[in-house]
């Protein structure tokens, strides 16, 4: 009896190994990253994609002249509800950044237009609904353009700073190649899920910029980009030691950059850097956006160079000066400047 039972409990052992061994063999452990990327490829969503044409000036919009909706827009304002009820755009809704998906939705087909208070944190909300196939845009400066009365973010950080790591003269760092990529965790195994855990993870980040103060002082803490075309490094300057990954920037180009370091991003205003690292961001890179872009460090430059006044805070074909009537929580409508 002692023999019969001694050899069940061995059989029992034995079946318990190579079931736990035939699992390991079923379920091998799974690249995320590489499962993303291959989704994203797959599904047309590589960079240039989530950020080609992702702002719209407001001089460019068909806005309605006696009541100033956008009719051909479903509008979302991503301000604090304290700032949307002093004052919006006519019918705009207002939702937190964290649940703009949900919104989504409610636009019924309509192109999307993303509202923040300079069309820096918009960009992030513009990725999250582009990657979920969504047609959607930025309103280029935020409710700073829209009114003078909402201006001061723009009117107070558009300026030149003075550094010595701001520098005039070098090329760019030559590209490295690195081997490796970001690892990431979150549990899902398909590209689809992993795309939804990692755009709530983006979403729900607060700390995605950073001041030119603090980058100018110490920029080899990061892995600097500068996010313009080679004409442009070559008429302004740049932060000292920044590579100059724009058009190699896509899937393709990932090999490209530091998965170990952060990621600092540049560009003439902020705008295009937040979109970039919003997609970088969700394929597990760590960066940071720096706020108000070169319009923070070099405005008065740019604002004299007519290839980039349309990019500078104030310049003539900016769209930055609109001057368009609002509505604060009661529904009263408060008239454009004389």
């Amino acid at each position: 009896m002692k023999s019969l039972f001694k050899l069940l409990l061995l059989g029992l052992i034995l079946g318990l190994v190579f079931t736990n061994c035939k699992k390991e063999e079923e379920d091998p452990p799974i690249d995320e990253f590489e499962v993303l990327a291959q989704y994203l490829e797959t599904n047309d969503l590589d960079l240039p994609v989530i950020n080609g044409s992702f702002a719209k000036a407001g001089s460019a919009l068909n806005v309605n002249t006696t009541d100033f909706s956008i009719p051909d827009y479903y509008v979302i304002d991503i301000r604090s509800a304290t700032d949307f009820d002093q004052g919006h755009i006519k019918n705009a809704v207002n939702v937190p950044l964290a649940n703009i998906l949900a919104e989504g939705p409610k636009a019924n087909g309509k192109p999307i237009l993303v509202v923040c208070y300079t069309g820096q944190t918009a960009g992030r909300g513009v990725a999250a609904l582009r990657f979920k196939g969504y047609e959607a845009y930025t309103l280029k400066w935020g409710m700073a353009a829209w009114h003078n009365f909402f201006n001061g973010k723009w009117a107070n950080n558009a300026t030149d700073y003075v550094s010595p790591n701001w520098i005039s003269t070098g090329t760019p760092i030559v590209n490295q190649t690195f081997t490796t990529f970001p690892e990431l965790v979150t549990e899902e195994t398909t590209g689809e899920k992993i795309l939804d855990a990692r755009i709530a993870d983006m979403l729900s980040n607060t700390t995605w910029s950073v001041g030119k103060d603090v980058v100018l002082a110490n920029p080899e803490n990061y892995f600097i980009n500068n996010y313009w075309t080679q004409t442009t490094w070559d008429q302004f300057g740049h932060i000292k030691g920044a590579y100059r990954i724009n058009e190699e920037l896509n899937l393709a180009g990932l090999k490209y950059l530091d998965p170990e370091a952060t990621i600092l991003t540049y560009c003439y205003t902020g705008q295009t850097s937040s979109i970039t690292n919003a997609w970088l961001e969700v394929l597990g890179y760590n960066t940071l956006s720096l706020s108000f872009g070169t319009n923070g460090i070099i405005h008065s430059a740019m604002l004299a160079h007519p290839a980039t006044t349309k990019f500078t805070w104030g310049g003539p074909d900016a769209g930055s000066n609109l001057n368009f009537g609002y509505y604060d929580k009661d529904g009263v409508l408060y008239d454009p400047i004389p």
